[in-house]
């Protein structure tokens, strides 16, 4: 059974699952798709494509689905997919795909701290925590368990990989490959995210061959030669391949 408050508005096009609490002042749009066990503070809007699991949490001013942010954008029909056990703060908006993509996609326990801003086509990973005021504009890609700090402004079309730790304050237009430390002014690599791999279960060794990846990649003058070094010392190592392949994938280019 579902809790609505009669102060709510839910168009009779949306679909609700079960034992959905729905407070006062929020705006449920047609053509969306409710799970069960989530929870929308008063005050949340859930606009058209609007695509929601299960065991949510919508704080007030929260602004789901939105309409891009992008002047190619038509009018066409396109979807905002958000996964299960999410946070998402007071005022975070996150806005629905454009033709480029089809749709936006947030995964699953995310934690999207206040004013957070995710733009059209943006796909994001699991276990991702965002803080305050960070935007992401169109068409990034963040994969798992990244941790992004405060104020971080992140450029079109740029990728974040896992297990990294960024900064606040950083803004950068570059891809920042997986399991490292970026920060400072411009962004840049600042390490290993030693204390986030060592909580999320990874050995020594993991990240001592990971730290060293890094050296042979960095010190080398060209970044091809250095994949290859690198490949050669550690073949099969999941941890190895996944830097190389990001590096090799990036389209904009890798932070130094």
């Amino acid at each position: 059974m579902n809790i609505i408050s009669p102060m709510a508005f839910v168009d009779p096009e949306a679909k609700l699952g079960d034992n959905n609490v729905i407070g006062p002042f929020c705006f449920i749009d047609k053509n969306v798709v409710i799970g069960n066990n989530n929870k929308l503070y008063n005050s949340v809007t859930i606009h058209t494509g609007a695509r929601i699991g299960d065991n949510n949490e919508f704080f007030p001013g929260a602004s789901i689905s939105t309409k891009p942010q992008d002047l190619k954008y038509k009018g066409e029909d396109t979807l905002c997919e958000i996964g299960n056990n999410n946070s998402i703060r007071e005022t975070v908006t996150i806005s629905r795909g454009t033709a480029s993509k089809g749709k936006t996609t947030i995964g699953s326990g995310c934690l999207l701290m206040e004013n957070v801003h995710i733009a059209h086509d943006c796909v994001i990973g699991n276990g991702l925590i965002m803080g305050n005021s960070t935007k992401m504009a169109g068409e990034v890609v963040i994969d798992d368990n990244a941790i992004i700090s405060a104020t971080v402004l992140c450029h079109q079309f740029c990728r974040i990989g896992g297990y990294v730790m960024i900064q606040g304050g950083c803004r950068f237009s570059q891809d920042i490959p997986p399991f490292i430390i970026a920060g400072k002014e411009p962004t840049r690599y600042c390490g290993i995210n030693i204390i986030g791999l060592r909580r999320r279960g990874f050995s020594n060794e993991a990240i001592e061959t990971i730290h060293d990846t890094y050296r042979i990649i960095y010190a080398n003058g060209i970044i091809k030669d250095g994949i290859q070094e690198a490949r050669a010392k550690y073949p099969g190592v999941k941890e190895v391949e996944y830097i190389c392949t990001f590096i090799e994938n990036s389209k904009r280019g890798i932070i130094r």
